[in-house]
């Protein structure tokens, strides 16, 4: 037999009261909304030609997708959950990203 000692575990700190509730999919889906409609705002703006451009640049405006959905979810949670402003912003701010490559593409 070997020689040991019973550890007794305690909890030394109480559970926290509050919960930390996560916005990451409620980021997420606002993000992508934002950028289906920054997607349409070139059709908007220069109608149906626009499917030209799309047609040797669409990889610039996918690659556009990831960017805006953790721009969701960063913007939301910094705004502590508040629907309203995070859609706004994100919305600015994935729009604003669409017509920087939109106008560099364009020359």
């Amino acid at each position: 037999m070997r020689n040991g000692t019973n550890l007794v575990i305690t909890s030394a700190e109480a559970s926290p009261s509050t919960e930390e509730t996560t916005w990451s999919l409620t980021g997420a889906f606002i993000g992508f909304l934002s950028w289906l409609l920054a997607l349409g705002i070139p059709f908007l703006i220069y109608g149906p030609n626009t499917l030209f451009f799309f047609l040797y640049t669409w990889p610039f405006f996918l690659a556009l997708l990831p960017v805006a959905v953790i721009v969701g979810i960063a913007l939301h949670s910094l705004l502590r959950g508040r629907l309203l402003f995070s859609c706004i912003a994100t919305v600015l701010a994935v729009a604003l990203m669409f017509g920087i490559l939109f106008l560099w593409l364009m020359g």
